[in-house]
């Protein structure tokens, strides 16, 4: 046998009845819907009205010309917006040209025919020189010496220098 809630809710009557329920909780929202609106009034108050934030009195004494600064006495200001703060910093003169150069040599030796004078054999950058004795190497240089370790070069003004073999060095020349 099945329980009694269970038979209820499952009855004709009861469904009848949920039914006609729902019918007039319908009926009742739609004559009320116009409604009324509550019954609003505005409240007394026993206080006084609250001051003005602003002290109007004060601002008289704000604007009056006795409180700015003076303008300096030595300045010539023509316009306060106008600033020389960005104005950039004069150019230096351009350096003196330069009147030599430094030049990169490696001495790598020399080689010597049967009736030939010695070629010395040079690096000069990137680009091989063969000179013989007493020939021009770069600019102002010219071979003095070759032996199997040191090259000698001379200039004009009778300056030399000495390269070892197999190392890059640094010459200052002038320039032509």
């Amino acid at each position: 046998m099945k329980p009694v809630a269970v038979q209820t809710l499952r009855s004709r009557w009861f469904a009848g009845c949920v039914h006609a329920g729902l019918w007039l909780l319908l009926y009742l929202a739609v004559i009320h819907l116009g409604g009324q609106s509550p019954a609003l009034r505005e409240n007394d108050t026993f206080t006084s009205p609250p001051e003005s934030p602003a002290p109007v009195a004060k601002l008289e004494a704000l604007f009056s010309p006795g409180i700015w600064p003076k303008p300096l006495a030595g300045a010539s200001l023509s316009n306060p917006f106008v600033t020389s703060h960005f104005v950039p910093a004069p150019v230096p003169p351009p350096p003196p040209p330069a009147t030599t150069t430094k030049i990169e040599l490696t001495y790598l030796g020399f080689y010597q025919t049967t009736n030939g004078p010695r070629q010395a054999v040079c690096k000069f950058f990137n680009t091989f020189v063969v000179s013989p004795i007493g020939a021009r190497v770069a600019s102002n240089l010219f071979v003095a010496q070759a032996t199997m370790q040191m090259l000698t070069l001379t200039n004009p003004a009778a300056q030399s220098n000495l390269l070892t073999m197999n190392k890059k060095q640094e010459i200052e020349v002038p320039l032509r």
